[in-house]
Formats: structure tokens, sequence, C-alpha cells
């Protein structure tokens, strides 16, 4: 016991703790010479940071003690993890939990009003340059998908990656995310002058999801892109907190572990930054990085135009965003200008804004305008920034984005937690450190072709008033199968301004009278699944490599086509082109690359039909009953072309 005592002595005196300080955690001292050096020395920062309180129940020398050092394992591994460490982090919550506590206001002295942005009507002239723009754009870009969440608030386990975005094909969001980044590498190297590279694909995941997107990824042979094209980058958790003091929390289950939780995506910049990635992909010559969510499976066919402002405009940020109703549930776009001058361009959470905009001189608050819609475009956290100005200002922050804390208090006076909370951020923040030169925009597109996520449950989505939407997996699929119908009744007629340009009369019959043909594709019927209203559009589906912009699609139809609502459409090859088609069944082509196959004619079998499933019936798989439906196969008329050569279908 003596040599014990002597160790502890001598630890402290190395360290320069003096005895009064180490006996307010006397368990700890009696414990120092398990420690190594390093460990001793995170002991000491924990003391003089008021967390002696982790120590209380430590037992005696020779008990738990590889516990002991597993513990500051943990602690090396938060302390690392988060930019300037956990005494920063137990800081930063100390000052953001006492501004929780005094009710401050996060915006006093800001003043809100609409930022510069660029609102984009699909299929018209500018949409469509923007989009060449952006094609032509995409080899020198790199993409982020920030996966770090499992399906569990979805009513469904799995990682939310390999959910199927919708179940004509049951393509994952994944795969369908993979399949778009190489369609547009594919249609970009066409464009380019010389050398083209690869496009890079990192994915932050967390520890809930690494190993299952790994598995996902490998057992799918990455689903055709080169695994040096892909980067897992794996997300820490953050201590909780379990008081206004930001003492740290201990494990309910292991007095040796501190609690953690998820610190929010915005993680994903320091992860970038720390990881190196963002330097290899400047010295790749690389200028863009695009940042998109889990689970919306519209997101690529607004990419292309998007990136196309990026590059035009010289935005530094550019965030994707949709039309809003005033005060819908969705944060809006804003340019906060400070009384001192400084001003920034940022999401603005609904339930901020309104009172915000009453609070400066706007009795009104939130309204429409005369669009029918706020001025303050939808934030859908998709962001695309210029790489070299991101990576200076990573520079000076290290990838640290603005936090904040929400506490849930016990009562009014605010001195005591119902359970322990933590610092979180987001990856839209961003934009709040950059300086007043910053050129920070946005691009708005309709919401029909942008934004479809998938984020509630059946019984949460059940319950969402009339009118606003549903999120959930049944939506998230007839979104998928709205777009495409839409898309595709848009492309197939040549705009009227185009004819328009022709001055002979006679010509301009005949021109007129061809851009009035083109395919009828019948509005939806209304359904209900899983106490959901949706509209049930034909079901068309097609590989991002058929077409993933408004020209490719163009260029694959002509005459005079038509689909029946009850129809399914499924094209699994690049060089499918529909002439003059009339679909009342279901049809699934598949071929190889080099071969063009010419569809027409009229095809007409029983089809594909949906039948209703009960979401609470465990007999049928999880991905399927979160929907309310399953497809029932009755009849197709399907064909596979599997070797190179022109062919023709016509029934």
């Amino acid at each position: 016991m003596a040599s014990t005592v002597d160790s502890a002595a001598e630890q402290l005196s190395k360290l320069g703790i003096d005895g009064a300080f180490a006996d307010s955690a006397p368990n700890l001292k009696k414990n120092l010479h398990l420690l190594s050096s390093e460990q001793v020395e995170l002991a000491k920062m924990l003391m003089e940071m008021g967390q002696s309180h982790l120590f209380e129940k430590w037992a005696a020398p020779g008990v738990d003690d590889n516990e002991k050092r597993a513990f500051f394992d943990q602690v090396a591994k938060l302390n690392s993890s988060y930019p300037g460490g956990l005494k920063s982090y137990i800081k930063t919550a100390r000052e953001l939990l006492a501004d929780s506590k005094a009710g401050k206001n996060p915006f006093d002295g800001f003043t809100p009003s609409v930022p510069t942005g660029e609102v984009l009507k699909f299929g018209d002239d500018t949409f469509i340059n923007y989009e060449q723009a952006g094609v032509k754009e995409a080899k020198n870009a790199a993409f982020v998908l920030v996966a770090g969440g499992l399906g569990e608030r979805l009513g469904y386990n799995g990682i939310k990656v390999a959910l199927p975005a919708e179940t004509t094909t049951g393509t994952c969001f994944l795969q369908n995310y993979i399949e778009c980044i190489l369609a547009l590498q594919e249609s970009s190297c066409r464009l380019a002058e010389g050398k083209c590279q690869e496009i890079p694909f990192a994915i932050m995941t967390s520890d809930d999801t690494h190993s299952r997107t790994q598995e996902l990824l490998e057992s799918n042979s990455y689903f055709g892109m080169k695994p040096t094209q892909v980067k897992l980058l794996k997300q820490e958790k953050v201590a909780c907190l379990d008081d206004n003091d930001a003492r740290l929390a201990m494990d309910p289950k292991n007095k040796y572990r501190i609690q953690t939780k998820p610190h929010g995506h915005g993680d994903v910049h320091a992860l970038l930054y720390s990881s190196g990635l963002l330097k290899e992909w400047h010295d790749a010559g690389l200028k863009w990085v695009l940042f998109f969510q889990d689970t919306n499976g519209l997101l690529f066919k607004a990419i292309p135009a998007s990136l196309g402002v990026s590059a035009t405009k010289q935005y530094h940020v550019n965030s994707l965003a949709v039309p809003r109703k005033a005060k819908e549930a969705i944060g809006g776009i804003t340019r906060l200008t400070h009384a001192d001058g400084r001003s920034m361009v940022i999401n603005v959470e609904y339930n901020q804004l309104d009172p915000l905009l009453r609070a400066t001189g706007f009795p009104d608050g939130d309204v429409n305008c005369e669009t029918g819609y706020s001025p303050f475009p939808g934030n859908i956290n998709q962001l695309i920034l210029e790489l070299g100005p991101y990576m200076e200002e990573l520079k000076k922050t290290g990838g640290a984005i603005k936090e904040f804390v929400n506490p849930k208090y016990k009562d009014a006076s605010k001195t005591s937690f119902k359970s322990s909370t933590r610092l979180e951020c987001m990856m839209q923040d961003y934009p709040k450190t950059l300086p007043p030169s910053a050129k920070v925009g946005f691009t708005v597109m309709d919401t029909w072709l942008a934004y479809a996520p998938v984020k509630n449950n059946p019984e949460d989505a059940a319950k969402v008033p009339k009118g606003n939407p549903y999120h959930s997996a049944t939506s998230g699929e007839m979104a998928i199968y709205c777009a495409n119908s839409l898309i595709l009744r848009k492309v197939t007629r040549v705009s009227l301004s185009y004819c328009k340009n022709y001055s002979s009369e006679l010509f301009w019959f005949l021109i007129l009278s061809t851009c009035q043909a083109g395919a009828q594709v019948d509005d939806p019927v209304q359904e209900v699944f899983n106490g959901q209203e949706v509209e049930v559009w034909p079901r068309l589906t097609w590989k991002p490599k058929w077409g993933l912009t408004f020209s490719e699609i163009k260029n694959k139809v002509s005459g005079s086509c038509s689909v029946s609502q009850k129809s399914t459409m499924v094209i699994k090859g690049r060089n499918v082109v529909l002439e003059d088609l009339s679909l009342n069944g279901a049809l699934i082509i598949d071929s190889v690359d080099d071969a063009e196959v010419r569809v027409g004619g009229k095809v007409q079998n029983k089809g594909w039909t949906l039948e209703p499933v009960d979401h609470k019936d465990t007999s049928v798989p999880e991905e399927i009953r979160i929907r309310g439906f399953k497809i029932n196969k009755l009849e197709q008329l399907e064909r596979s072309y599997s070797e190179p050569g022109k062919f023709s279908l016509k029934p």
C-alpha cells in the first residue's frame, strides 16, 4: 500500500498538482499509478475543468482496473475528435448553456432580408443552359453524402441508405446516388477536352452505420463505382452534459463510461478537413464540393442545373432550395444584417423566422408574396461549396461549425434537465463564419423535381395535416413516379417559344402541329396507403445513365407517345429510344450499353398493380409495409438485349 501512495504522490508532484486539488477526487488519486503519463494529463485536464464527479464511484486499486484504463481511452477519443479538445467543448458548452438559461436570442441585433439567388423553372431555356453548364463542370466536383443515421425513425431497422427509394426496381438510395454520380461523370467526360478524372465520393458514417455501409458497398461491388473513388469517414459522438455547469454525464449503465450522443451532421466539415481529403481534391484540380443527405430520391434531378448556377454565378456557397409557403415547417434561407454591419446568409428555422420578422419592422411576419410563396425560400440541406474558399475558411476554423444546445428543462427555473443534453451542429450553418465578401446564394427548384425526403414513419405521417407533405416512404416513392411522369410530359414537347421563331405562316402551322404532338401521360389517381392520401402516377423509372438531364431524356423520346395511369415502365439500358409508344400495362427493357433499342407500337397487358398492406403486418418485409402497398406483377412485356447492335421492339 505504501508504494501505491508513494506512486500517487510522485505523479502529483510531476504534474504540479497540489494535494488539496487532488484531494477533491480521492478515488482518482488512489488510482493514478494505473495510468500512463498521457492518461494522467487527461485526468488533470478533467479536474481543471470541474469534472471531479466522474471519479466519485471509482473502485479501489485492484478492482475494475481495465475499466478505468478504458475510461481514459474513451476520454482520449472524445478529446482528439473534437476541434480544440474536451476543454474547448466544455468551455463552449458552459457559454451556450448560460445563454440558453438566460433566454438569449441568437438573432439579437440582426435584421432579416431576402438574399440573392436564382429561381429556376424546369425545362425552360435558362434551366437547360444552367443544366448544360453543370454537366460540363461535374468533372471538377466531389460529392459528399451525410449518412450517419439508422432507419428506426422510419420503421426500418437497417441503415437508411439501404432502403429502396422505390419498389418497382428495388433500387436503394445508395445505389441510386452512385449511379447518378457515374452518369454525371460520363456525361461530363464526353464534354471534356483532354483527360477526365473520376468523380470522388465521400460518405460520412457513424458508429451505427459504418460497418453496414461498408458491407452494402462491398456486397454490391460498389454499385459499379471503383472502390478507390469511395471514402468512408466515420463521425464520432460527443459527451453528454448533465447540468448548466457542463458536468459530463455518466453512462447510467457503466460508471466508467461517459454518456455520448451524435454531434450532428455539421461534423462533416471537420472530418473532410482533418482527413486530408479536401487537400487531395484541391491538388487534383477539383473546384466544387456537393453535400447531400441520405433519403431524397429526387435530388440528382436538380444537381446539374444547381451546379451550373454555382459555376456561372461564381457562388462560394450555393444552397439548394424549394418554394416555401409562409410559416411552412421548413427553414427559410435568409440574409441577416447586424446593427454593427456584419451580415450572413444562412438557414433560419421556420419557428424563428416569423417572430424575427415581427420584431424587426415586419408586423405581418412571414407572409406569402405575389408569387403565392414566402420570399424566403425553403432550405433542403443540400450545399454546393467552391473548394478553394472552403479550404481557406477551414484552415481558420479547423472545420468547427457554430454550435447550439437544446436542453429540456424540468421546470421554468431552468436549473436542471429532464435528461442529459449535448452540443450540436448543422452542416448548413457553415456560412455563419464567412466574411461579408463571401458570395453566398441559393438555387430554387420546383419541389416536385428536387425534394421528397423520407424521414417519417407511417404513424407519424398519417397524423400530418392534410395538404402538408408526409415525408414518408409512401410519399417519397410516389414523388419519384410523379417527377418522372412530369418530366416525360415536358420533354416530348418542343417549347412553343422555339416554334414561334419561324415567320412563315405555313411553316409555323406545321411546326406548331409538331410541337403540340407528344407524350400523353395520364393524370394520377388518389389512393390511400398507411392512412396517407397520395397521388398515384404511372410507375415510370429509368436508370440515370438513360437520362439524368432534360436534354438527355428529350433526345430519347420522339413522336407521339402515350402512357396510361395503370402503366409501369422500367428502362435499364443506356441507348433505349421511345418512339410513338402507346403503353397500357407493364414494360421492362434492359440492354447493354452498345445496344441501341427503339421501342414503339402498342404495348398492352394486365400490368403491375398496387395492393394495400398493413404497416403493422409483420409477415410483410419492413421496407414494404412502411409504404402501405406491395406490387403485384400480373403481366408484363420484358425484353433484354445482351449483345451490341441495333434493335427494334414494336409489338
